[in-house]
């Protein structure tokens, strides 16, 4: 009965791992103020861990080792690890739906396997398994075990798990839910656990040693709507994938009507744009370079003028350069004055003239009777912004000026590799 019920657990784990994930609004059993909220999202927006059929996470299941394992090959990047490794595990059969999980895992020395080789993929995780794998990974140190008196239960954990629990502790990277003053590492781990496990090591993957890192797909969220937002971490240079926007300012202020057709224009990255996950794409004062491509001068109603350009290198701090293919992320990849400032030019004109048909209506009412200045006003302060208005349509539009240090985004039309310092 023990092993029929660990089995069921686990195909319910397995379930609700492999279903694709959802937005943190479609979870449907995590309400908002739930103890590790903001963990499960992260893990299932970031498919780490996956939804139900019915968009439940199932928070206080428990999890098994080979869910244990899905999840960590995907915050590592390895979960299309090549197997490279024989299967020796007695109850893994080559049909079994996560075979090449468990041998990646073995392959990496993520979760071993037991000495009378078998693996018991059904079997559930401890608090203090899970926390022995993530010190595992990590970079090693020697911790200072004194730490673990703080907490109640310190004499519960395993003499093999003393060092685990400080090193884990001092990277914060362990869970100590519902009772802060314990760490209960005995007890089997539940799915809003190992999402707190999971998604704080997400966040320190800086902490985790090269050789359990894959080539990694991570995450940049400089603008909501950007097309793309992956990167592909490789050992020697950073691709940043078409699609992804990022956020430059001028160097110089650019004035429309000083420039020309194949003038050089520059930008800057003012902070150092990281992903996600905590790695550094693009330094702080990177410099990207460009060309004005076309101008197009103001013209009469109101058009505004365009420039468009293109910035083909990105050159850091230490002097490397890289190609780029970007261009500004707008409508067209124009770069032209906005709305608002299109708005005060208008209502520029309107109040002017306001102004200027009021005086003109006070002006003829009061020469033939004083007592008429009211209707005057009356009648010249709406023609006279009438007729702003309609000068403001169709005068010539504005120049698009900016300012030294003013922001704007451009999105990458091809993959840009970024060498690393």
């Amino acid at each position: 009965m023990k092993n029929l019920f660990a089995s069921m657990v686990t195909a319910v784990c397995l379930a609700a791992f492999t279903v694709v994930p959802a937005f943190a609004a479609e979870i449907a059993d995590v309400s908002g103020n739930y103890w590790a909220n903001a963990e499960i999202v992260d893990v299932v927006t970031h498919d780490v861990m996956g939804l139900d059929a019915d968009n439940n996470f199932r928070p206080e299941d428990k999890v098994s080792r080979i869910c244990f394992v899905k999840s960590l090959l995907k915050v590592l990047s390895n979960e299309n690890l090549n197997v490279a490794i024989s299967n020796q595990f007695s109850d893994v059969a080559a049909d079994d739906a996560n075979y090449a999980n468990i041998l990646r895992s073995q392959q990496l020395g993520l979760v071993y396997g037991y000495p009378d080789g078998t693996f018991k993929a059904s079997k559930l995780m401890t608090r203090a398994e899970a926390q022995s794998v993530i010190s595992h990974i990590t970079q090693d140190k020697v911790s200072d075990t004194t730490v673990l008196a703080a907490f109640s239960d310190y004499e519960e954990i395993p003499a093999w798990a003393t060092q685990v629990y400080a090193k884990t502790l001092e990277y914060g990277i362990f869970v100590n839910h519902p009772n802060v003053d314990e760490l209960r590492p005995n007890d089997e781990l539940t799915r809003a656990e190992a999402a707190v496990l999971l998604a704080r090591l997400r966040a320190k993957l800086n902490l985790v040693k090269k050789e359990f890192k894959g080539e990694g797909i991570e995450h940049l969220s400089v603008k909501r709507n950007a097309p793309n937002n992956e990167v592909y971490v490789l050992e020697n240079a950073n691709i940043i994938k078409e699609g992804n926007v990022l956020e430059v300012a001028f160097t110089d202020a650019f004035k429309s009507e000083l420039a020309a057709s194949g003038d050089s224009v520059y930008f800057v990255a003012e902070e150092p744009i990281y992903t996600e996950e905590g790695t550094l794409i693009i330094p702080a004062g990177s410099k990207f370079c460009g060309t004005v491509v076309d101008i197009q001068k103001e013209r009469w109603f109101n058009k505004n003028a365009r420039v468009y350009v293109q910035i083909t290198e990105i050159v850091t701090p230490d002097g490397q350069s890289s190609d780029i293919n970007a261009k500004p992320f707008y409508k067209n990849y124009e770069l032209k004055e906005g709305p608002w400032m299109t708005a005060g030019k208008l209502l520029l004109y309107t109040t002017t003239g306001a102004a200027i048909g009021t005086g003109a209506g006070v002006g003829l009412s009061f020469i033939p009777d004083p007592n008429k200045v009211g209707t005057g006003i009356a009648i010249g302060a709406p023609v006279g912004a009438g007729l702003g208005l309609i000068t403001g349509l169709v005068t010539p539009g504005l120049k698009y000026h900016a300012k030294a240090g003013e922001d704007i985004y451009v999105i990458l039309l091809d993959d840009a590799a970024v060498s690393k310092q």
